[in-house]
């Protein structure tokens, strides 16, 4: 009988042992709470203001900065470092440092925000690209190009070379090979107004290596890969490679006279994408000279690639978000996020985003929306300014330090 008693006991305390460890294994199972990525900072200006706000989406915070002017264009470095603040009006570059550092597995720190000590000073800086460690801008008032290395961003006195092709004044764009050649809009005349007709190649000297052979009846907005070059022209999308081969691809047959003003570049998705606000936005494909829908509307703000470069975030009019995978070219999401915009509103709302969240400016409220991808109905919002005007991500999709 004490056997089996002693037994039992025994039994029920090894029991009692098991499930209260395997309590304790439970208890120390901690969720890990979604957010944004560590090394991500949105960059938002003002339209009426100098301020400048750097915002920390994982805490929900801003440092003001002041630029020396309002209603600048903002744009990231390829690397995702530095942000540019372009300034055609005043014919200003200025570049403002986030301090991340990407080593691919991992991010350093190097030193506080602030603004870099280089400048561009260039006729009407107005079309902004950036390849490796090189900022490139278009002038619209001369011609010209200006470029700057990041070696130089914090030489005190530093100014961005400037590199004369030849060119009249126009509202043109570039694009940089990764042969170190530059593909350059050039007007010869032929077409009334400021768009330029012909794409040349040059060297970082200014010599034409190959001369324009496709004659267009205007062009605007482009993108490339560094491999080859997309232009929007009104004769069609316009490609140039760097041998100096170039061709038009012909628009759907539906689009009139409509044409693509802007062409985006996702590098996540290795794909092109042509938009214009009449259409809609379609995938371009270079090679086998084929433009496809992505979202055929005529009620679009804009639509944005995201910062990795694998989806296409479109906003609409009415409030509506739609979410594409550009290497699929399937919808995976949409819904309502924020309210309807009348399409003869001045100053509109401005959208980025990560892979994980969509960033929105609110012009009348001053904030800036912080909204889950995975979730649009949660939604933070922040203070920046009094007028938010444009916003850019900066940064690294990277939670990993030393």
């Amino acid at each position: 009988m004490k056997s089996n008693l002693f037994k039992t006991l025994l039994a029920i305390s090894i029991a009692s042992a098991f499930f209260s460890c395997e309590k304790d294994d439970e208890e120390v199972v901690t969720p890990v709470e979604e957010t944004e990525y560590k090394f991500v900072r949105i960059l938002v200006n003002d339209e009426l203001t100098n301020q400048l706000s750097l915002v920390d989406p994982v805490k929900l915070s801003i440092e003001s900065f002041t630029a020396q002017y309002p209603k600048s264009a903002l744009y990231p470095t390829q690397a995702g470092r530095f942000g540019a603040l372009v300034n055609s009006s005043n014919n200003l570059v200025q570049l403002f440092d986030t301090g991340f550092e990407g080593h691919g597995d991992h991010v350093d720190v190097k030193g506080t925000p602030k603004f870099g000590a280089l400048i561009g000073d260039g006729n009407k800086p107005t079309h902004f690209k950036s390849k490796s460690d090189e900022i490139i801008t278009f002038n619209d008032g001369d011609g010209t190009l200006s470029i700057a290395n990041a070696a130089d961003f914090h030489v005190s006195g530093a100014k961005m070379k400037t590199i004369n092709a030849g060119n009249i004044a126009h509202h043109g764009a570039m694009t940089k090979f990764d042969n170190g050649t530059y593909a350059i809009t050039e007007k010869d005349g032929s077409v009334s107004g400021v768009l330029p007709e012909r794409v040349k190649i040059i060297d970082a000297a200014g010599k034409t290596l190959f001369a324009s052979t496709v004659q267009t009846k205007g062009i605007h907005g482009n993108a490339s890969d560094g491999k080859i070059s997309l232009f929007g022209s009104f004769s069609g999308i316009l490609v140039v490679e760097p041998t100096g081969k170039q061709h038009l691809i012909a628009h759907p047959t539906t689009f009139g006279t409509a044409w693509f003003g802007s062409i985006l570049e996702a590098k996540g998705a290795g794909k092109f994408i042509g938009y214009t606000a009449a259409v809609g936005a379609y995938l371009i494909d270079p090679v086998a000279d084929k433009v496809t829908p992505i979202i055929e509307s005529a009620d679009l703000i804009q639509v944005k690639v995201d910062y990795a470069g694998n989806r296409l975030i479109a906003l609409l009019h009415n409030g509506e978000v739609k979410i594409y995978d550009l290497k699929t070219n399937s919808l995976v999401k949409s819904g309502n996020v924020i309210g309807a915009t009348a399409k003869d509103e001045t100053q509109k709302p401005q959208i980025e985003a990560t892979s994980k969240y969509l960033y929105i400016t609110q012009p009348k409220s001053g904030e800036l929306l912080k909204v889950d991808v995975a979730d649009f109905s949660k939604i933070n919002k922040i203070k920046v300014s009094t007028t938010p005007y444009r916003l850019t991500i900066l940064g690294i999709e990277s939670s990993e330090s030393h």
